[in-house]
């Protein structure tokens, strides 16, 4: 079994900003690349897409979405994705860099906006009928700017980007069909901790560590949390060990000891008991169950 590709927006043709963004609509995307993203891969850089027509599903970190006319996905870097669509399937996706859209902008970050809050919340949103119309043009407007030769072509497609994430923003908090993290009282703190923990969750599993690291006290680290995600600070560094542990089973021939000792367990059986606490599954009942899929 091969590793799990990770695809960085040069592999792709870009224009003249080959190494930061690139726009396209789904047919032609499908069609173009469809050796390259028709199995499961991540990526190094933010994708975002709107489908309006056609039908399928989207497998994104092993939680599985329903695509249909009106559904929005947004992806963080790192999410590992996979997609079966329908003959039909149109719409329109761009993606880039992190720096593309942050150094045009002082105040703002991509953590910013709701669905980039935590990885927490989900890369999903669905539209009706009007809105769909709304944001595929902004969509619209995005995909013909990157056709362009104009002046100011980068700012402008920052610009645009802003406008989208906002309105999507917007639309995004006043769902109520999904749960989501609202509050921006704590956002800062909250991406702090989930980037602390995605570098050294491998050897660090400690909420005290990590709070010491952010100059706070566990207690209120674990406000923060609570407050955020109703969660503890432990469960959220948890979480991101049993999606990387997923990841690996899926995804490696690592046997299920080497897995739980490069995740930083010795010991497979306690390893294995709080996956099974985690997931409902062991994991080589998980393994065998997304293998034979």
């Amino acid at each position: 079994m091969k590793p799990i590709t990770v695809l960085s927006i040069k592999e792709f043709e870009t224009e003249d900003l080959s190494t930061s963004f690139y726009a396209n609509s789904i047919c032609n995307h499908v069609v173009k690349h469809e050796k390259a993203i028709s199995k499961p891969h991540k990526h190094d850089f933010y994708l975002t897409v709107i489908f309006t027509k056609g039908f399928g599903i989207h497998e994104i970190d092993f939680n599985v979405y329903n695509v249909a006319p009106g559904s929005v996905f947004l992806l963080r870097p790192g999410q590992i994705h996979n997609w079966e669509l329908s003959d039909d399937i149109d719409g329109y996706i761009f993606f880039h860099s992190e720096n593309f859209y942050e150094l045009e902008y002082i105040n703002r970050t991509m953590h910013s906006f709701p669905f980039f809050h935590s990885i927490q919340n989900p890369p999903i949103l669905y539209l009706n009928i009007e809105q769909t119309k709304q944001v595929a043009a902004i969509f619209n407007t995005i995909y013909q700017e990157f056709t362009t030769d104009f002046l100011y072509k980068k700012e402008k497609l920052t610009s645009l980007l802003d406008l989208l994430f906002i309105e999507l923003s917007r639309l995004y908090l006043d769902t109520d069909t999904i749960e989501i993290y609202k509050s921006s009282t704590y956002t800062n703190k909250l991406c702090e901790f989930e980037k602390l923990i995605d570098n050294h969750f491998k050897e660090e599993k400690s909420p005290a560590v990590y709070a010491n690291m952010l100059h706070i006290t566990p207690k209120h680290l674990n406000r923060i949390v609570k407050t955020s995600l109703n969660k503890t600070s432990l469960d959220v560094i948890l979480d991101r060990v049993i999606l990387e542990a997923k990841r690996m089973l899926v995804h490696s021939n690592d046997s299920l000891s080497n897995i739980a000792n490069v995740l930083g367990y010795e010991d497979y059986a306690y390893f294995s008991r709080m996956f099974k606490r985690k997931t409902g599954n062991s994991p080589s009942v998980f393994k065998k169950e997304h293998i034979n899929k």
